[in-house]
């Protein structure tokens, strides 16, 4: 790990763009460059230092190194673009073809220590601030969710990996283990649940700041990653009985511009639409948009074969999740991309590949410019929803579980009753499946189908024919450059 570089770390001080309409939140100029001793010493100190973690989650290496790595390794998506376009270094994720120094693995590696560093320098440095007693504890605890929230993706694509929690660490240090990190991630959430203020208690200004209800929803899914299902329920639930979330009526609203920050969003990463990270926008949108005509992004994140085929019949959520040339939305007509065949068949005529794009991540212009613009849903409320299912039915509560899959269901057929007919049944093995099942196609493409896989044991049946290897691709190899960098220190992931 390139620790001497996190120990002397010198970050921009800007503010990180929540929603358009919060000027306060987002569009203060940068404040320079300042050294660690220098800053942060004032109570506007303590609100840029806390800005700027959140701002970490806009960088396009927050989002796997920039590309949709964790789609493309799961059943849900292929490479995408056209062929020839980053072959050599995004391909390999499509076959498991992953090498220590494969493109992408240190910039994601290096972009979670940037967001780590800053929110340590909350917690180490704020509380050393005269200023309002409750703020002062708010930003803390705002600093504590997003470095669980970092730690997180560090723990689950690397496992264990060095623990940093100061913002002068020694050189040298070794690998925790999971479990150390995995009780950094615990207690820092439920410290912030104590403090957080729920969504409905911010003012304007702070819409799309870390929530109790936030908090609360991501140890839900630390606790079910774990399968520590008694717990996951429990922190599932209480989101749902605090009765602050719903799901938007119209499905493709849940990641669209009419849900931004709405009724759905437990946290997402807000952007507008411009094509630069410190003014405020995000290329996560404009790295999986529409290729050709529109030009809205580089195609990358193809919906695969089996995921389209997967989808009930009927199921709205199809074309909430796909879209297919020839598809008009928003008066465009999608076109797509020349240079990519529209149907790619294997030596003996099977259809291996359509040319098709994201949906989740379209948003409303004919421009690569308005992609930029799309507000990432990290958390939403249907998968609190799933979740509290799933760990229902694993502590033995079927019918309760029952509830909260069919409401899911319910939002996604649209008020049509010919279709997705509420599930019934009360047998725990045929309900693990269904509720698996439903979370492909609600939160399909969205990032979480690969770590779905891998936490439930799922991975070698449904990958090993895409090249999966159990004992080794359930998680990333460390990147070479930063075991060279440690001298040796840090050690290699198992059969990398």
């Amino acid at each position: 790990m390139k620790l001497s570089r996190i120990s002397i770390l010198l970050f921009a001080l800007v503010l990180f763009m929540i929603m358009p309409g919060c000027k306060k939140f987002l569009q203060k100029d940068p404040q320079g460059i300042l050294t660690a001793d220098q800053f942060p010493t004032s109570a506007s100190d303590a609100l840029l230092a806390t800005n700027a973690v959140y701002e970490s989650l806009r960088g396009w290496y927050y989002h796997s190194g920039g590309y949709p790595i964790l789609d493309i390794m799961s059943d849900d998506a292929r490479k995408g673009s056209n062929p020839s376009d980053q072959a050599s270094t995004v391909g390999p994720y499509d076959y498991f073809g992953i090498t220590p120094t494969q493109d992408g693995l240190d910039r994601w590696w290096n972009a979670l220590y940037v967001g780590v560093r800053r929110a340590n320098v909350v917690i180490e440095k704020v509380p050393l601030i005269a200023m309002d007693a409750t703020l002062q504890s708010r930003y803390i605890a705002e600093a504590k969710f997003l470095r669980a929230l970092f730690y997180f993706d560090f723990v689950r694509a690397w496992g264990g990996v060095p623990l940093v929690t100061t913002t002068t660490p020694p050189l040298g240090l070794v690998r925790s283990s999971k479990e150390e990190i995995y009780t950094l991630i615990i207690n820092d959430l439920q410290s912030a649940i104590n403090i957080l203020p729920l969504k409905s208690d911010y003012v304007s200004a702070d819409v799309g700041r870390a929530t109790k209800e936030a908090a609360e929803a991501l140890l839900a899914k630390v606790y079910l990653f774990r399968n520590d299902f008694v717990n996951a329920e429990t922190y599932a639930m209480d989101v749902i009985n605090l009765n602050k979330y719903s799901l938007e009526p119209v499905y493709t609203d849940a990641n669209g511009i009419n849900g931004n920050n709405g009724v759905e969003s437990v946290f997402e990463i807000g952007a507008i639409q411009v094509e630069n990270e410190d003014a405020g926008g995000d290329q996560y949108g404009n790295t999986q948009g529409v290729r050709g005509n529109p030009n809205k992004g580089w195609g990358f994140n193809r919906p695969s074969v089996d995921l389209r085929n997967s989808f009930e019949t009927g199921d709205p959520r199809y074309k909430g999740t796909v879209i297919n040339l020839g598809d008009t939305i928003d008066g465009i007509v999608i076109l797509g991309d020349g240079q990519t065949p529209d149907i790619t068949q294997d030596s003996s005529g099977k259809i291996i590949e359509i040319e098709c794009y994201n949906r989740k991540v379209w948003v409303p212009g004919a421009t690569t410019t308005s992609n930029w613009g799309l507000h990432r849903r990290l958390i939403r409320y249907a998968d609190v929803l799933l979740m509290a299912a799933e760990a229902l039915n694993e502590n033995g509560k079927p019918t309760q579980a029952l509830t909260y899959l069919n409401m899911v269901r319910a939002r996604a057929r649209q008020g049509n009753p010919g279709i997705l007919p509420d599930i019934t049944t009360t047998d725990q093995s045929q309900l693990r499946e269904l509720i698996f099942n439903e979370r492909r196609h609600e939160l399909g493409l969205e990032g979480l189908r690969f770590w779905d896989l891998v936490r439930t044991g799922r991975a070698p049946t449904k990958l090993g024919p895409l090249g999966f290897v159990t004992g080794k691709n359930e998680i990333l190899p460390i990147p070479q450059s930063e075991i060279d960098l440690s001298q040796g220190v840090l050690v290699q992931n198992p059969n990398y």
